[in-house]
């Protein structure tokens, strides 16, 4: 009697699950479009079991879904630019098939999302496209030529897509803040002769943490700024705060990149052409380690220039640049930077952050710590290698400067290390106005 009990409890419990599986809902259907890859997000009441699959003649991926209804519309996704030409289904024997029609040469990925603040389970299908990166690669001159390239900054705005990053007090989102700051500071940074922004995104969309520095090296991206608002439990958090990698993550990042080198085509150095696949252990090792440490380096003197600015007009977490093992930091030949503009968490900092006065002041004060760190440090072969190096130097060592856009009388005075008061007594000025195209004398400093 009592094994029939436990066998009745069994076959009832096994029927619950069965009807709980196929309540499930498809309520919703949700498309991100990346300049090279597809996200499809389907919205579910529960969670599912699915399976993925291509076929060919003509090419079609296929999703089939046990146990789930469809209640939502295929129709109206937008899809216009992707590599779908038409999305189909059909039910039989309790499966949903989800068939796209494809027009370009995709690869295809699925996997399941747990709730979070904003969604609850989700199927998700990228379709990322084969062939040669849309990114337009820098052309870098080797020495000896004569062309002046410019300096390229990738900015990286975080989150994106499904990911929203932190929500704060009525819903603002980071992922939105973080690309209008990005917009804003590539708009400057592209408007001043020399340089050259480049965005890991320009859109609503989601990129893996290996895919924005991998963004930044195929465009031999000379420094990496991500950008991002952060958050806490406590609504009493607040501060900005600027980072680099801490020791333990770029030992760690480096034993990542040793251990791969043979398989790998990245190139060590930015825009530098060397390989660590035809190295020996001891000389991989010395060459990575050398490149680690002067990126380390680099990063953190333009690191500190940002947190200063930033400082100027918005509370800091820290009085001093911080450091961790953040993914995005972890390029070994590229000076990277991630930059938290505030807590978004903090209602008074979630005011601020999303006023596009703000949002300026933001971009400024980054874009300000990039323009005198090159200016200090100019890469060799760069258009303000040169210029640095053409000025003309007059007698008593004052030198001549023609100011191009972004330039304003203080950060020069600044960045040559002389006061405001004695570049303006030397260029017999009256205000500090100044324009483009105008040649002052700098004073010896």
């Amino acid at each position: 009697m009592k094994y029939m009990r436990i066998l009745s409890s069994l076959v009832l419990l096994l029927l619950l699950v069965s009807s709980a599986q196929a309540a499930q809902e498809i309520r919703n259907v949700r498309a991100w479009l990346a300049p090279d890859n597809t996200r499809l997000v389907f919205d579910l009441s529960g969670p599912v079991v699915h399976k993925l699959f291509t076929l060919s003649d003509p090419d079609r991926v296929v999703i089939d879904i046990d146990n789930v209804s469809l209640k939502a519309s295929l129709d109206g996704l937008g899809l216009e630019k992707s590599p779908i030409s038409r999305i189909r289904h059909s039910n039989r024997d309790g499966v949903l098939r989800i068939v796209l029609d494809l027009k370009d040469d995709v690869r295809p990925k699925s996997f399941d999302l747990k709730p979070n603040e904003q969604y609850g389970h989700r199927l998700v299908v990228d379709l990322a496209l084969r062939g040669e990166s849309e990114v337009t690669k820098t052309v870098v001159p080797l020495p000896g030529q004569d062309s002046k390239r410019d300096i390229v900054v990738m900015i990286d705005a975080g989150h994106g897509g499904e990911d929203p990053g932190a929500i704060g007090p009525g819903g603002i989102r980071e992922k939105d803040v973080v690309l209008r700051i990005a917009r804003e500071l590539k708009k400057l940074i592209d408007a001043r002769q020399g340089y050259r922004a480049v965005m890991t995104r320009t859109g609503d969309y989601y990129i893996s943490l290996r895919g924005r520095t991998n963004k930044a090296r195929k465009n031999n991206a000379d420094l990496f700024v991500s950008i991002h608002a952060d958050a806490f439990k406590d609504p009493r958090a607040r501060g900005a705060s600027v980072w680099v990698l801490s020791g333990r993550g770029a030992t760690s990042e480096m034993g990542r990149w040793l251990a791969q080198r043979e398989n790998s085509a990245d190139l060590i150095g930015g825009v530098g052409s060397l390989s660590l696949g035809d190295k020996d252990d001891v000389l991989a090792s010395v060459l990575l380690d050398m490149s680690m440490n002067a990126s380390r380096k680099d990063s953190h003197q333009v690191a500190s220039r940002v947190h200063a600015n930033m400082a100027s007009f918005a509370r800091m977490h820290k009085k001093h640049v911080e450091q961790a093992g953040f993914v995005v930091l972890k390029s070994p030949d590229i000076p990277s930077i991630l930059v938290e503009t505030g807590f978004i968490s903090n209602p008074e900092e979630a005011r601020k952050l999303k006023t596009a006065q703000y949002q300026r002041k933001m971009a400024q004060a980054i874009y300000r710590g990039i323009i005198d760190h090159f200016w200090e440090k100019p890469p060799t072969g760069t258009y303000i290698a040169w210029q640095k190096q053409s000025e003309s130097t007059l007698a008593g060592g004052e030198r001549l400067y023609k100011v191009v856009s972004g330039d304003t009388l203080s950060v020069i005075a600044q960045r040559n290390g002389v006061s405001l008061q004695r570049l303006r007594q030397v260029n017999k000025l009256s205000s500090d106005k100044i324009r483009i195209g105008q040649v002052l004398r700098i004073p010896a400093g």
